[in-house]
């Protein structure tokens, strides 16, 4: 994960939807529309971001547990979810396969 992918996903998650134009040209995000699409193309590799078409992108569920901080993108780290209890949650899916 980048600096511009912690941004590109909280871009999406305020405006529910953006193009790769849009969120170039946001003061927030200062790369090129061609480096978005790339961030964004990897980001939907790996479930955080969905492609809507016409090159839109949303936010998905997987974004949003990993902006508040309840899915690592680590490639050694397992995923971890605190139950109620303050327990980890049931880590059966490993970060290997979701490493950004």
């Amino acid at each position: 994960m980048t600096l511009w992918d912690d941004r590109i996903l909280e871009l999406l998650r305020e405006w529910d939807s953006g193009t790769p134009s849009e969120l170039a040209e946001t003061e927030f995000v200062s790369v090129s529309r061609q480096q978005v699409s790339r961030r964004l193309q990897k980001l939907a590799e790996h479930a955080l971001v969905q492609p809507l078409g016409n090159g839109v992108y949303v936010i998905t569920e997987r974004g949003e547990k990993y902006l508040d901080g309840e899915l690592s993108t680590f490639e050694d780290e397992p995923d971890e979810q605190l139950t109620r209890g303050g327990s980890p949650a049931d880590t059966s899916t490993s970060s290997t396969e979701n490493g950004v």
